[in-house]
């Protein structure tokens, strides 16, 4: 458990200033701006001597190529839990966004404008998982034979909800063996929940490979390439190209991390679960995440309720010097805003 860092008024004052003029300006502050603009009757090297313990504690350190200081991931924990004061979004902003929730002509076009909106507002990325359901029904599938190896696989799920896919198998396949691969799938497993299915088919693969042959193998193996990619396919994202616009996430490597991570999903999937069952706005900065493709970003990320369940998170992904005090309010009214324009009418 993080102990939480004890300063005097006067240091506390100074992290402030100095934390809100970073997120800003974006580079790093110096004793003399601080003394300034921190409103306090301080010499600057009263000011250094309270910067220098501010580094002791963690909360602020000093670029290599720069006298002034910077806040650290503790130290945005510590802004945030200790002396940030939140900004409630206007009236006039709240209705305006509910206007647009109201021309959503259904679900799926709420959730996509919930993700553009939280882009819109922050100029960073918004992102919507997509509301879990209970039980989701293997109907049928079907591949088809395309150029260059390629299978498209058409898997129908529920009633009537088709979902497209390409596969590119280890080898190929011709129309005739697709058919029976299909077929196959189709007599074993229609109508049954698709987590159980996905469950069945790790299983053939590991228990019975002795005991089916080349074309059930590779029905089982492509069986569970659709259903993966579908598991995959769990949020809406918009807005991810303008994090590039950041200089302190615009390093080549960094960026392939940070966009590694939204190619894959898992990662980014596994923290919003966190929120699931959190109550309100929940906040993951740099390595608290636990993921290394997210250092250097923060996640704030809220719940969002249809009829009372919780059925999905929101939220926005940017960098660390992000303006906690306007995105967080705006991560809690989308929130709620989507759950009503989802209830059914």
């Amino acid at each position: 458990m993080t102990t939480t860092p004890v300063l005097t008024d006067r240091a506390q004052h100074l992290f402030k200033i100095l934390v809100e003029k970073f997120i800003q300006d974006g580079k790093p502050v110096g004793s003399r701006s601080l003394a300034k603009e921190g409103g306090l009757d301080l010499s600057p090297a009263t000011i250094r001597n309270v910067m220098s313990d501010l580094e002791e504690l963690g909360l602020v350190s000093a670029p290599h190529t720069s006298a002034g200081r910077v806040p650290t991931a503790t130290g945005y924990r510590f802004f945030i839990d200790s002396l940030l004061t939140v900004k409630p979004m206007t009236s006039a902003s709240v209705e305006q966004l509910e206007g647009q929730f109201e021309a959503s002509e259904n679900p799926q076009a709420a959730l996509q404008q919930a993700s553009s909106m939280l882009s819109g507002l922050s100029h960073m990325a918004g992102l919507v998982t997509l509301p879990k359901r209970e039980h989701i029904a293997f109907r049928h599938i079907e591949f088809l034979s395309l150029s260059q190896g390629r299978v498209l696989a058409i898997l129908v799920t529920n009633e009537q909800e088709v979902h497209n896919r390409i596969l590119y198998p280890s080898r190929d396949f011709s129309p005739s063996e697709l058919t029976q691969a299909s077929n196959y799938l189709n007599a074993a497993f229609a109508g049954q929940d698709v987590n159980e299915v996905k469950r069945k088919l790790v299983r053939e693969m590991k228990d019975a490979q002795h005991d089916m042959n080349g074309m059930m193998l590779a029905a089982v193996d492509m069986g569970q390439k659709i259903l993966n990619q579908e598991s995959q396919e769990d949020f809406l994202l918009a807005g991810q190209n303008q994090l590039m616009d950041f200089d302190e996430l615009s390093d080549v490597n960094r960026l392939k991390g940070l966009f590694d991570a939204f190619q894959e999903k898992g990662d980014i999937l596994n923290l919003l679960e966190q929120s699931l069952q959190a109550e309100g706005v929940q906040i993951f900065i740099g390595e608290e995440s636990g993921y290394d493709g997210l250092n250097g970003c923060s996640v704030v990320a809220s719940p969002y309720t249809v009829n009372d369940d919780v059925v999905g998170v929101l939220g926005v992904i940017g960098p660390t010097r992000m303006q906690y005090e306007h995105v967080i309010p705006l991560v809690d009214v989308t929130a709620k805003l989507l759950g009503a324009a989802l209830k059914p009418r």
